[in-house]
Order: structure tokens, then C-alpha cells, then sequence
């Protein structure tokens, strides 16, 4: 009877914190085009490990590591559909699977979807650190690992349980693992630390990552930031810290703008990006759209063009 008490008010407790998310036909076209980003990232894995001339076990860690690349990035990106949509607490607390989580995503539910795919990245993980065990593959595992059990408290934060942190260090941690394994394929000579710890850029790049979880997690679930010109609540705070940030990546990028034009010209950018993505948050706080994924497009974009040091 305990036993049974305990799970009725479990129960009682999640659906108090359950909110359904907004369903439109734009959502359902985002899905059906990061489902295609997760289809391509195993398209390419695979053709990278059929057509290379490596040794089979090698082909097949090299295609993997292509895949999981995508998956990260997916993965990511949805993670910004599930809040641009309102979808953060559509499964409510209970955490990682539901009834019927397949059944929920197949109908169109983010949430569902990114909690499946963060599997699915997880899988492939475990198979890249059994075949081939190293800096990369265990780093990568402790990675997701770290940030699976944030993804738990996120939900918490936006039901008002957990501090901002939690969210922001969320987001960092999956920044992280798809730098890992993207570095994995870019410097396999180089661990992430290390990497890191010899690219200044992307210092900032991470710093305003994390503060960008943070504004998310303070201002909570389906609540504006308010417009202001003297901040007083502690969201309008932290929103300030994260627009520092923003400016801290357009001077660092700007100040290296010899070895990353592109990123330095992305930021700038993705400054204007981010002015429309707060006034969309006040107006429909509760779903502020697909600029949430374009602004989370942006980000990705900046990493990419300072890994790659595109020109």
C-alpha cells in the first residue's frame, strides 16, 4: 500500500507539472527536417565506412564518429524546437522515458524526440568506446553521461525546483560532447582539454553557450523577460551577464578576425539574431517560435567556422 501511495503521488506530482506543448504545422515541417539532419548523419557514417580504405574496425570508428558527429548536433538543435514550442514539460518531470514515448514522438512531440534521439547518441557512444577505447571515446561517454543527468534537473529548473545553473550547464555540457567528437574527427591527435585549451575563441563562444541556458532556466517555464532599462528581477540580471557574453565573442572574434572571418562575421550576426529572439520571448513567452532554433542554428554555426577556421 505504501508502495502504491508513493507512485500515486509521484504520478500526482509529475501531472501537476506536465504542459503541453504547441502544435502547428511549421513544428511538424522543423521535425521532419531534423529527422532528416539524424537520417543524413547515418547515411554519411556509413558511406564513410564503406568506401574508406582503412581496416574494417577503423572504417566502422570512423563512420560512427561521422554519425555521432550529426546526431550531437541534431540533437542540440531539437533541444531548441522542444523551447522555442513550449514542449520543455510535455512529459511533465518523469524522466528519461514515459508510456508511450515512441507513440509521442512519431505524433510529433519534441520532447519525446529529443529524449530518444539523446538515446540513440548515448548507443552510439558506448559503441565508439568498445571500439576504440581512448581519450575521445571515454571522454565522450562521461560527457553525455554528465549531461543526461542535467537533462533530468532541467526539468525541474522550469518547473521552479532547481536553480538557472542546472539549465545552463545543460547546454554547455552538449555544446561539449559534440565538440568532442566533432574534434574527434577534425584533431584525432588532440583531446578536447587540450584542444580547448589552445583555442581561445571558443572560450567565449562556450561562456556565452552557458549563459544562454541560464537566461533560459531563470526566466522559467512560459514566463517572459520583460522589456527594461534597469534590470530588477533576477532573469533581466542574468540576461545582461549573457548579452556581455554575446559581446565578449564578438571582441575575441573580432580581435582574431584574421584566422576567423566567417565566426566573426556570424556573431555579429547572431547579436541581431538574439535582439529579435528576446522580444520574441516577451511577446509569446511560452512559445517564442522557430527563431529559438534559428539562434541555436547560428551558435552551431560559429563553432563550426572557428573549428574549421572557415574564410
Amino acid at each position: 500500500m505504501k508502495d502504491n501511495s508513493a507512485a500515486l503521488a509521484a504520478n500526482a506530482a509529475d501531472a501537476r507539472h506536465t504542459v503541453e506543448g504547441v502544435m502547428t504545422p511549421g513544428l511538424r515541417i522543423l521535425g521532419l527536417g531534423l529527422a532528416g539532419v539524424v537520417v543524413m548523419g547515418a547515411g554519411l557514417g556509413v558511406w564513410r565506412a564503406v568506401t574508406s580504405a582503412a581496416p574494417a574496425r577503423e572504417a566502422a570508428v570512423g563512420g560512427l564518429l561521422l554519425a555521432e558527429t550529426a546526431f550531437c548536433a541534431a540533437l542540440v538543435l531539437l533541444g531548441s524546437v522542444v523551447e522555442g514550442f513550449g514542449s520543455g514539460l510535455s512529459l511533465g518531470t518523469r524522466w528519461p522515458y514515459t508510456r508511450n514515448i515512441v507513440a509521442l514522438m512519431l505524433r510529433g512531440d519534441p520532447e519525446a524526440a529529443h529524449r530518444i534521439l539523446a538515446t540513440a547518441v548515448g548507443v552510439a557512444a558506448l559503441a565508439l568506446a568498445l571500439l576504440a577505447p581512448g581519450a575521445v571515446s571515454f571522454g565522450g561517454l562521461a560527457l553525455i553521461a554528465a549531461t543526461a543527468l542535467l537533462g533530468m534537473g532541467t526539468l525541474y529548473v522550469l518547473a521552479g525546483r532547481l536553480p538557472a545553473v542546472v539549465h545552463g550547464l545543460h547546454g554547455l555540457l552538449a555544446y561539449l560532447v559534440f565538440l568532442n567528437y566533432l574534434v574527434g574527427i577534425v584533431r584525432p591527435d588532440m583531446g578536447l582539454p587540450r584542444y580547448l585549451d589552445g583555442t581561445i575563441a571558443l572560450h567565449s563562444v562556450l561562456f556565452a553557450v552557458l549563459m544562454g541556458g541560464m537566461v533560459t532556466g531563470q526566466r522559467g517555464f512560459g514566463r517572459a523577460i520583460e522589456a527594461f532599462l534597469r534590470p530588477r528581477r533576477a532573469a533581466q540580471w542574468v540576461f545582461i551577464v549573457h548579452g556581455f557574453a554575446a559581446l565578449l565573442v564578438i571582441g575575441t572574434l573580432g580581435w582574431l578576425s584574421g584566422i576567423y572571418p566567417v565566426a566573426f562575421g556570424l556573431a555579429l550576426a547572431q547579436a541581431a539574431v538574439g535582439f529579435f529572439l528576446f522580444h520574441g520571448v516577451n511577446l509569446r513567452p511560452k512559445a517564442p517560435g522557430a527563431i529559438v532554433l534559428f539562434h541555436q542554428c547560428m551558435a552551431l554555426l560559429i563553432t563550426l567556422a572557428v573549428v574549421f577556421r572557415w574564410h
